[in-house]
């Protein structure tokens, strides 16, 4: 496999200041097991007084780890950084163990272990260009429903995170049971309303997506513009930002077809979203003719990029940026010489963030697929596993 000769230099170290949640995604991205992270945290320091009694305290100073683990909260959009202490201070020994808790308005300095490959100069590129800053602020609250069940997730174009699970039992309407039904319906979406307030404020002008089977998203709305939740909601304010769209069910895997739907693309203008969604249509109804134009998985994408099949005319390689954060530093770079090689024969390479609807379904799919530039049939067969990555 050809190895792309492009200029990798990246600077010897860069600081990152971790405006907000898709800070901590690009920052997740970009640090690697041995590379060093220098930022504050917190440290147990022991001393003893002259009597021999020792006194425990907790210092906040800036330390500098080898990182050995990298461990990202999506729910709190939180990055934890394990090592060792690569820099001595007053407080911490060299080679010490020390963990650094990382949150929005938090500050890190990262300084590569390895040369800076073409993905992290992207992820970094990406943080330092003020129009991709814009559109990566674009937020949208989904209320994604079904009788007796709710999830409230945030949707940006590098994830989908669940916020929120409502889940509450709702008898079925019988004859005479109609009453019942009603109120224990109206609790629940008072339920989702407290949910959904946590989420959104007037000054974000966010969207606010709401979808289910039948009418439940709609029951929803005309719940939040009733008198008994005016006092809990202003729908003055957010009328104009509701968008009503039909899922097939109440789970967050349903968000994939919503989110396809012509209409709400239109609304969002979620780009890099919506063209990671069509891309991976596209693949799969490639996929499902069996026609040899679309492969996936690590030996039948490698093969097809050997034969120069990914290339200029239509070639693309499908890639989730969950492989650019292997443990194994081989396997990483087997897959930024995957892309370049990609790049060499001419063809366009997509990176999914590995949590997007469309990410998840390349995730199942090992990761990464390839559509070809003409098509082969071979590249299944177990006779020759000299294609395979990792």
């Amino acid at each position: 496999m050809s190895r792309r000769k492009s200029d990798r230099s990246g600077p010897e170290r860069v600081k990152i200041v971790l405006e907000d949640p898709e800070d901590i995604w690009h920052a997740y991205n970009l640090v690697a097991l041995s590379d060093e992270v220098t930022a504050y945290g917190s440290h147990r320091v022991t001393t003893e007084s002259s009597t021999g009694s020792k006194v425990s305290n907790r210092v906040y100073v800036k330390f500098t780890i080898a990182v050995k683990s990298v461990d990202f909260d999506a729910g709190a959009s939180e990055l934890h950084l394990s090592g060792q202490i690569a820099r001595e201070n007053n407080f911490a020994k060299l080679g010490q163990h020390q963990t650094l808790h990382l949150k929005v308005s938090d500050e890190l300095t990262l300084e590569k272990a390895d040369a800076w490959d073409d993905i992290s100069l992207e992820v970094l590129r990406e943080l330092k260009d003020p129009k991709k800053r814009a559109n990566k602020s674009t937020v949208v609250i989904a209320v994604i429903m079904q009788e007796g069940l709710a999830n409230i997730c945030a949707i940006t174009e590098h994830r989908t995170v669940l916020k929120q699970r409502v889940s509450t039992p709702i008898p079925k309407k019988r004859q005479g049971g109609a009453a019942a039904h009603d109120e224990r319906l109206g609790r629940f979406f008072d339920q989702i309303l407290t949910a959904l307030l946590k989420q959104i404020s007037v000054e974000s002008e966010q969207p606010i997506l709401l979808a289910s089977p039948g009418f439940t998203a709609n029951a929803f709305l005309s719940h939040m513009q009733s008198d008994r939740s005016a006092d809990r909601i202003n729908m003055k304010e957010y009328q104009s930002r509701f968008l009503v769209a039909h899922s097939s069910s109440g789970h967050v895997h349903a968000l994939y077809e919503v989110m396809k739907s012509p209409e709400i693309q239109n609304r969002l203008h979620m780009t890099k979203f919506v063209r990671e969604t069509k891309l991976m249509d596209a693949f799969t109804d490639l996929l499902r003719k069996d026609e040899g134009w679309a492969w996936y998985g690590p030996g039948e994408v490698a093969k097809a990029v050997e034969r120069g099949a990914v290339g200029k005319g239509g070639g693309r390689l499908l890639v989730s940026l969950s492989l650019f954060r292997a443990k194994d530093i081989d396997v990483r770079k087997r897959y930024v010489d995957l892309v370049d090689s990609v790049k060499d024969y001419g063809g366009e390479v997509t990176i999914f963030s590995d949590q997007t609807e469309s990410g998840k379904r390349l995730e199942g799919l090992g990761g990464v697929a390839t559509i070809l530039t003409y098509p082969l049939q071979d590249l299944d067969q177990s006779d020759d596993e000299d294609g395979e990555i990792g």
